[in-house]
């Protein structure tokens, strides 16, 4: 089993027990103690669990905005989306077709494509609240099994309707950019779908707030050379940005 998978295993696991072994992980998954001992670091130091001795516990931050009420995460650094989400609407011309990721910055994105002649195709529900009223946006909600905590549609059926999507671009999200520029997530129901939008764009714009470089994940979505333009704040970590950079993303400052 590749390193990325079983970390989404562990993590999975620790989700639903709370907590659990050395010997339990490793008897499970196939491999020897040793294996998880190295997995469980790494996934400590991500901050995504957290190691004790014999095994490992659920750390409370673990894939925090799951959990919370997606209101509750919308008001969390309200400037710097707001910041990125209007640079991002630059980009778009009349005319287009643009996927638009879950999250909270996407939704801050539509509400600034009101009005606009252009077709938004989405796996979000909060980004449909904030469209399904203006006549000049063409609307496709992509189907799928909602996951009522973060307003969005996940699953096979989602990833099914996104092999069907020709967009000019996707407007991405995810929980952090890794020092080296590999972008991270901290949800397995969600990353599938990313790798999807990505594949279904001609361009790839990475919408992130300057708090998110560097940050942490124990999922991996794509590295820096996946990705065309990225959005974010003043203040973003000047080295993760010149990785992403040298890679060749172009980087926007909102």
């Amino acid at each position: 089993m590749l390193q990325r998978l079983r970390h989404a295993e562990i993590m999975r696991r620790v989700r639903l027990s709370g907590a659990t072994s050395v010997r339990d992980l490793a008897s499970q998954l196939g491999v020897s103690p040793s294996t998880i001992r190295r997995d469980l670091e790494v996934l400590d130091r991500d901050g995504t669990l957290r190691r004790v001795r014999g095994g490992a516990l659920a750390s409370v931050d673990t894939d925090t905005d799951a959990d919370r009420p997606f209101a509750e995460v919308a008001a969390v650094d309200e400037q710097d989306k707001e910041a990125v989400a209007v640079r991002a609407a630059e980009l778009v011309s009349d005319g287009e077709v643009v996927l638009l990721d879950i999250g909270t910055t996407t939704m801050r994105l539509a509400r600034r494509l009101r009005g606009r002649r252009v077709t938004v195709v989405t796996s979000s529900l909060a980004v449909l609240d904030v469209l399904r009223s203006d006549p000049e946006i063409e609307l496709l909600l992509l189907g799928g099994m909602v996951r009522r905590p973060y307003h969005s549609l996940v699953g096979v059926l989602t990833e099914a309707a996104l092999s069907q999507v020709v967009a000019d671009r996707v407007f991405l999200g995810v929980s952090g950019v890794r020092p080296d520029g590999q972008l991270v997530d901290t949800t397995l129901a969600e990353v599938p779908l990313k790798r999807a939008m990505i594949a279904a764009a001609g361009q790839v714009v990475l919408l992130v707030d300057r708090h998110k470089f560097p940050g942490t994940g124990a999922l991996r979505v794509c590295g820096p050379e996946d990705i065309d333009v990225i959005v974010t704040n003043e203040g973003a970590d000047e080295a993760t940005l010149r990785n992403c950079a040298t890679a060749g993303a172009e980087v926007l400052l909102a």
